[in-house]
Order: C-alpha cells, then structure tokens, then sequence
C-alpha cells in the first residue's frame, strides 16, 4: 500500500498532548478509509505538524483527518525510501 507524507500549517503551539490527542483520533478513524497511520511529528515554533500513514490514497488520509477536526494542508505520496 502507499506511503503518505502530511503536513498541517497553522499549529503553532502545539503541545506534545495536544499531538498525541489529535494522533489517537486518527488512529481511532483510521479503519473508516483504511488507512494505518503511523507516526505523527510535531515543530510547535514553526506550527507543522507531520503525518506519516499508510493508505490507498491522498483522498482516504485526508478523509480521516478531516473526520477527526484537523484536515492536512498537504498530502505528499513518498515514493523513495532509503
């Protein structure tokens, strides 16, 4: 299955809870568009959060976050990894 990058603007602030609150939605969700979310990543100075999940596409990642109050602003589809 496909690999996604997300990002989140707009953030600043954000506490490591806060990230592990919105990150735990997600999991809850996930099953919904068949998505695995795998990590989430946090910069409260510059306000981006990063998403990294698994799923059949950008549409089904963006689904679930939408779903859970925190839609991405970018959805980027890893096609390399080292």
């Amino acid at each position: 299955m496909p690999e996604f990058m997300d990002v989140h603007h707009h953030m600043q602030g954000i506490t490591a809870d806060a990230l592990k609150a919105a990150h735990e939605a997600d999991l809850q969700a996930q099953g919904e568009e068949n998505v695995v979310f795998k990590s989430a990543w946090a910069d409260p100075e510059t306000g981006k959060v990063f998403c990294l999940s698994e799923a059949p596409s950008a549409d089904a990642v963006q689904g679930v976050h939408e779903r859970t109050g925190h839609a991405a602003d970018e959805i980027h589809t890893i096609t390399l990894t080292v």
